[in-house]
């Protein structure tokens, strides 16, 4: 093996000169081909080049970043793992949002500044680039770019992300776009659409939460105490956020009659009207950001939802699938609401084993408040009495439903329907098809499904994209819904589809990585079941920073978060996918946290960090690890860039020690490979002051390791078809441990075979004394 010295580390392969020659243990590439790796050159010395493993701008990747079957590629055909964050959280609400007069002046918000103004770019970017996390989901909202009114577009907030995001591949990085939204509207009670889609449909914006039409506490500064917290989902089922999902999807299916004034006088279906709008503002943003070299994708929408779309029954939501928290009413029980109509709804209280149960019934909106205006479309009734779904019985005074099954069939045709196959595939393929008419270049495009649901079996090739890359999120839901992790955890999507309870249990930090792992392998796996030859990139997945009561606060003992963050981590580096992380929010704090819903997730806050005037920006300074919290757990090596395909991936952050295997291309995996050097992210946070151990390699085998990079460099000699690869990373001396992967019966096993012990010898004592 050979690791060169600083003065070999020097060399830099100039452009101009002669193209290498390959060495002869390698297939002789394409000779149309004009992306040749130097490292083909007998003679090239690991780390030569001027890039680093983690970097993805077109010097580090030789050009663009490109799908290539289940995998994404560089312009050498080396597998890149995409490795990053949602940027950001903050994103969800304007820079001069009040929370007192929420949801006044909605008209008058401004996005710009969101996720952090221009000026402080450097340093966000530098910190993640420092950190690894090179790859960005980026946060923009329907509400920024459109606030001001239908056709109204904020020319100001669509420089301002440009500007943003011209910077990216000077910091090495690059981002996909999403269009984000969590029910709906942030008044409805989540984040997305501006105010006029629900004013247009015929709602009152200040009549929604007093009908129990939506629940804006958590938007208003709320979800923070025992009473709140978790409630902003149950948002999807009510009347708000489910009637204007549902007219978006299938308003041509379910609301024909619902017409929606336009400004020339003639009228448009509300599914037409909402679906033109979001298409009309998305390719203004694709058409904003054209040409950005940063930018390699857009994503249509974050977690998009039925609706009442499939919905079996009027009169409950499924336990299973449908959160019960708080106040629940049904989609029946919401109707009559809306209308002014006081009605008994159930409450729902956390419990065990089961999350929730139901405890009392009390009577909602006694104030008999309307959620339709008067003046809409509507002229003040219920679009679905409108649509004879349900009607109210003056002659007994009670709301009665007419047509229980009408969201479960089409009511012309007397169909089934399917929200995947009638409804989100073709709005998809109209998405495309605006989005690509405004390129210059052909961007990939990011897609997922409805939440903590598997890939559809429908999802065929028919329905599949160009540059698709399927994009699901991944969360531990007992530990966001408790809002608490520890030695006990538990496989929610498992029990969910009907695993026996006991195989659903899991002890200790062992027990924490195996349910995390078999819960994301299993989204990986139905995915690539479906879709075959698609990439897959988990979009979100993070952990609440605040559980087990915030006691991390108060303690800075971090060590729970440590700990749920490893074994997710863990979880998602064996199943060798991409991810980005929810979320690097700089506004957050102790009190607010991420000032939305109650939500706590980002593990950075400026607050605790250094001010601006003290930082290096240079990816070796450790000035930039200050405001950051459990690093340990989420700066970790990974193979950025690998000349192969990778099998496996095995990091212990107790130690610093990792594996990697990966795997020569063959013929069938239809990979050019034109390059032999394979880049690793080795962060500073685990080398400094230690020596990097290589072991696996073969004689003739180069590495290097630069630390001011924080890139392990490879170049095996021997890069025949199928030729398996393996090394194992170690420092010396290793890492101070962290915590310790405890397991069952590492715990209790002493304890269980004593107790067995004592049970056999009492069970002889008594037979031999009373029985012989």
């Amino acid at each position: 093996m050979f690791s060169p010295s600083g003065s070999e580390n020097s060399f830099v392969f100039l452009e101009g000169s002669p193209k290498p020659t390959p060495s002869p243990s390698y297939t002789q590439p394409d000779p149309l081909l004009d992306k040749i790796h130097p490292s083909l050159l007998p003679s090239y010395i690991p780390g030569s080049t001027r890039t680093y493993a983690h970097d993805w701008s077109r010097t580090g990747t030789g050009g663009e970043i490109k799908p290539n079957g289940r995998h994404f590629v560089d312009a050498y055909g080396r597998i890149c793992s995409l490795r990053g964050v949602n940027v950001s959280g903050c994103s969800k609400a304007p820079m001069n949002h009040d929370h007192g007069t929420f949801p006044g002046d909605h008209e008058v918000v401004t996005f710009v500044g969101r996720p952090f103004p221009l000026e402080e770019a450097p340093e966000h970017f530098s910190r993640l680039r420092r950190w690894g996390l090179t790859f960005i989901r980026f946060l923009v909202t329907w509400e920024a770019v459109e606030h001001a009114g239908l056709g109204i577009y904020d020319k100001e907030y669509l420089t301002y992300v440009r500007k943003l995001l011209l910077l990216l591949p000077s910091f090495g990085l690059s981002a996909f776009v999403v269009v984000h939204q969590d029910v709906w509207s942030r008044y409805s009670g989540g984040s997305g659409a501006p105010a006029w889609t629900l004013d247009a449909v015929g709602f009152d914006l200040h009549a929604l939460e007093e009908s129990g039409a939506a629940w804006l506490l958590g938007v208003k500064g709320g979800g923070h105490v025992e009473a709140e917290r978790g409630i902003w989902p149950c948002g999807y089922q009510k009347l708000a956020a489910a009637t204007m999902a549902t007219c978006f999807w299938a308003g041509d299916t379910f609301a024909p009659k619902l017409k929606i004034a336009m400004p020339d006088g003639q009228t448009k279906p509300v599914q037409q009207y909402l679906q033109d709008a979001f298409l009309a503002m998305y390719a203004t943003v694709v058409q904003a950001l054209d040409g950005l070299d940063g930018v390699i994708g857009f994503e249509v929408m974050n977690e998009p939802h039925r609706g009442y779309i499939e919905l079996p029954s009027l009169h409950k939501f499924d336990y299973n699938t449908d959160l019960h928290l708080s106040h629940v009413p049904s989609a029946f029980e919401s109707f009559m609401l809306g209308c002014g109509y006081p009605t008994l709804v159930s409450h729902w209280t956390r419990s065990f084993p089961f999350p929730t149960r139901l405890t009392s019934r009390s009577v909602l909106n006694s104030a008999s408040r309307k959620a339709w205006r008067p003046d809409g479309p509507t002229q003040g009734m219920c679009v679905w009495e409108m649509h004879g779904v349900w009607g109210w019985d003056n002659s007994k005074n009670e709301g009665v439903v007419l047509r229980e099954n009408y969201f479960v069939k089409d009511p012309m045709t007397g169909r089934k329907v399917d929200w995947y196959t009638d409804f989100y595939y073709p709005f998809l393929k109209r998405w495309t098809d605006c989005a690509r008419k405004v390129m210059s270049n052909d961007k990939m495009f990011f897609v997922e499904p409805i939440p903590n649901e598997f890939c559809p079996p429908s999802w065929t090739v028919e329905h599949q994209l160009p540059n698709m890359v399927f994009t699901p999120h991944w969360y531990d839901l007992n530990a966001l819904f408790n809002k608490a992790f520890g030695d006990f955890t538990v496989n929610v999507q498992g029990l969910s589809r009907g695993m026996f309870l006991p195989k659903a249990l899991y002890w200790g930090q062992q027990g924490a990585r195996e349910n995390y792992s078999l819960q994301i392998q299993n989204i990986v796996d139905h995915g690539y079941e479906v879709l075959g030859g698609k990439p897959i990139l988990i979009g979100e997945c993070g952990i609440p920073m605040d559980m087990n009561h915030k006691e991390a606060f108060e303690s800075d003992d971090w060590k729970w978060q440590e700990r749920m963050m490893d074994a997710m981590m863990t979880g998602l580096e064996r199943s060798l996918v991409g991810f980005t992380l929810w979320n690097y929010n700089p506004d957050n704090n102790d009190i607010q946290g991420d000032d939305w819903n109650g939500e706590n997730f980002s593990w950075f806050s400026r607050r605790r960090g250094l001010p601006r005037s003290l930082l290096d920006l240079d990816q070796f300074s450790f000035t930039l690890d200050n405001g950051g919290r459990i690093l340990s757990s989420i700066v970790r090596p990974y193979a950025a860039k690998t000349a192969g395909i990778p099998t496996r991936f095995e990091y212990e952050l107790n130690t610093g020690t990792f594996v990697f295997e990966w795997r020569s291309p063959e013929s069938k995996d239809n990979i050019v490979l034109t390059a032999r050097e394979t880049e690793i992210f080795v962060p500073s946070l685990i080398t400094y002051g230690r020596k990097l151990v290589v072991s696996g390699l073969s004689a003739d085998d180069k590495y290097t390791y630069d630390e001011t990079r924080q890139t392990l460099f490879i170049v095996p000699r021997d890069g025949s078809s199928g030729r398996m690869h393996k090394i194992t990373v170690s420092v010396d001396p290793p890492l101070r441990p962290q915590f310790s992967v405890n397991t069952f019966w590492g715990d209790f096993g002493e304890a269980i075979l004593s107790g067995l012990v004592i049970f056999v010898i009492l069970f002889v004592v008594i037979k031999y004394y009373f029985y012989m």
